[in-house]
């Protein structure tokens, strides 16, 4: 199947601005595309991916991606349903415009014909004199056509500024900007960038040669079965900087994906051909219990935005914690494991008896029932059953000098840091 009905079968295509039009252009050629994001933090979550991943799949079929990051439209700001965009620094936005463009590497092959291209529409957009905006560009885009815009007219009774007001065209100008430097004819976004796509192929219309060809496609909003949000854990968002979300945390987001969603969630974010997705959609119907599928989609993603490294510590740390053999974990590896459990600090050169730590630490209530779980074999130290009441901390029971891992019961785990 080609691209486009690739796309079709995968649910990712949403809307388009001329369907025949852009089947005849990749029938005849290999295009430049664009994808872009405004740098309104300085890392991207999950909720980001599908646009960009769309456009990795039209380089995978040989055209050449153009990643967009805007340094000039992240200073305004898309508007909001509701309220006006917080004005961020010069500062702040070229820190977060360097800190995405980091990630999205990731993504994107850079080498060869079709190597990806990344791009800031600060570079072109801050020379340009007030002048220059309104007479070249302002002049071509009617109040009208711009009120009729979904996200102008949600706002206009609420208010809006004329500095937002402005955002279509300013990114408006990108499309016209990549078209005419570098032969760019698509651009690509989520279904909320409709309008400024379409002011964008306006621009192109009114200020490029005549019979200047460019097309827009847009991907659907990502949604859940059971009509909660994607990309939202119990935690906040799913972030693709490590240090916000770990590779282990990213990996069991994708792991835990339900049975509902977890084809859906292959078609859109791993490069997978057809035949393997169906044949780990019937294993979803006929196996759910074995959950293949969600195992190859948390892979796949966590292997694509945190390289294999990542991935197999993101795997030793599931199986740990699953079989229970946490000693075998490295220090790193338990911060990431075990980063949102209850932890106390222990001075390192304090010996400890169990029954005081267990109750210092808050895992037993008091001294009677540390020795009561003890001596029942509820407590579990680094994955090893202790059951003398007496037993006194040792050094060995330190992984690395930094942590033991105190388990009660079955599931409640517990961090002592040194």
């Amino acid at each position: 199947m080609d691209l486009l009905q690739d796309l079709q079968w995968r649910g990712i295509s949403y809307q388009q601005t001329d369907e025949e039009g852009l089947k005849e252009t990749l029938d005849k050629e290999k295009i430049s595309l664009y994808c872009g994001m405004d740098p309104t933090g300085d890392s991207m979550h999950i909720g980001h991916l599908l646009p960009f991943l769309t456009l990795r799949r039209f380089q995978n079929h040989g055209h050449r991606p153009i990643v967009l990051v805007g340094g000039a439209t992240g200073l305004i700001g898309d508007p909001k349903a509701t309220e006006e965009r917080t004005l961020q620094t010069i500062e702040m936005v070229q820190h977060n415009v360097a800190c995405l463009q980091k990630q999205l590497k990731s993504i994107f092959n850079f080498e060869g014909e079709n190597g990806a291209m990344m791009v800031n529409n600060y570079d072109w957009t801050e020379p340009m004199s007030v002048i220059t905006f309104l007479r070249d560009y302002g002049k071509h885009i009617g109040i009208n056509y711009m009120l009729a815009k979904d996200t102008i007219a949600t706002r206009l009774e609420t208010g809006i500024s004329f500095t937002e007001f402005t955002y279509t065209i300013l990114q408006g100008m990108d499309f016209k900007h990549l078209y005419e430097k570098h032969d760019c004819k698509l651009q690509i976004g989520g279904s909320d960038q409709w309008g400024n796509i379409t002011t964008g192929l306006e621009l192109v219309r009114k200020m490029m040669p005549e019979g200047a060809k460019a097309y827009g496609l847009t991907i659907p909003l990502v949604t859940k079965a059971d009509g909660t949000k994607f990309g939202k854990t119990e935690g906040g968002a799913v972030w693709l900087d490590p240090e916000r979300t770990t590779p282990y945390e990213f990996y069991q987001f994708w792991i835990n994906t339900a049975d509902a969603d977890v084809v859906k969630y292959l078609k859109f974010f791993t490069f997978l051909d057809r035949e393997v997705i169906e044949q780990l959609e019937k294993a979803v119907q006929e196996e759910p219990h074995l959950r293949k599928a969600q195992k190859v989609l948390a892979e796949e993603v966590t292997r694509l935005i945190h390289g294999e490294n990542a991935l197999e510590q993101a795997i030793k740390i599931s199986e740990a914690l699953f079989s229970g053999a946490v000693k075998n974990l490295s220090a790193a590896e338990i911060e990431q494991g075990f980063k949102d459990v209850p932890s106390f600090d222990v001075s390192v050169e304090e010996e400890l008896l169990l029954v005081d730590l267990l109750v210092n630490a808050k895992i037993s209530p008091s001294k009677r029932q540390a020795r009561e779980d003890i001596s029942n074999g509820a407590i579990i130290i680094n994955g090893e059953k202790v059951t003398d009441p007496a037993y006194l901390l040792q050094e060995v029971d330190r992984i690395e000098g930094k942590f033991t891992i105190v388990r009660r019961g079955k599931k409640k785990y517990y961090l002592i840091k040194y």
